[in-house]
């Protein structure tokens, strides 16, 4: 939507700006994602109709879109790429021209990378677990005692965990009736 064409939006842990030509490669390579498909009930796109698309939502006038950044990195550095700092991306929907009050709003996050666990340095069974599981150390606190391993999902990665974790059902936790002791 043209509205919010120039507008920044600067949070404490996020950054929201106008979804531009500049976001598409990334945003195309989350939509791959067979998960993201399902969880945001969209289609696969090429590349070109992933462009066509990203242009149609900037001259749509009842769409505003957003893409969501990590304020944190995005300030860090000036030569930050908006590309490297997407986090996933808000649409606010104008749904009811007789209400222009209203609207239907969609968050998508999909920019979650890195992940990191703090083990206590003498605690060797949970660092070997978080090794089987590809963490690698990146940071050893003599003042805290611990050890920081880290995990960044590639493809790679991506592909590996889904192999080991192909046997996993999702089920309901509890059938909603209270417990009782």
């Amino acid at each position: 939507m043209r509205l919010n064409e120039n507008v920044l939006l600067l949070g404490k842990k996020v950054v929201l700006v106008p979804y531009t030509s500049e976001h598409v490669p990334r945003y195309h390579e989350w939509m791959k994602s067979e998960e993201l498909q399902r969880l945001t009930a969209s289609e696969p796109l090429t590349l070109e109709q992933e462009y066509s698309m990203q242009q149609s939502w900037r001259e749509d006038a009842d769409k505003c879109t957003f893409i969501v950044l990590d304020a944190e990195k995005w300030q860090a550095q000036p030569s930050t790429t908006e590309e490297s700092c997407m986090a996933g991306d808000v649409n606010l929907f104008l749904t009811n021209v007789g209400d222009p009050s209203l609207g239907e709003i969609e968050v998508m996050i999909a920019g979650l990378t890195k992940f990191e666990a703090k083990i206590g340095q003498g605690n060797e069974p949970s660092i070997r677990m978080f090794q089987k599981l590809h963490f690698e150390q990146v940071a050893v606190s003599s003042v805290f005692q611990e050890v920081t391993l880290r995990l960044t999902m590639n493809e790679h990665e991506r592909q590996w965990l889904l192999e080991q974790t192909s046997h996993v059902e999702e089920k309901c936790y509890r059938d909603g009736s209270s417990e009782s002791h």
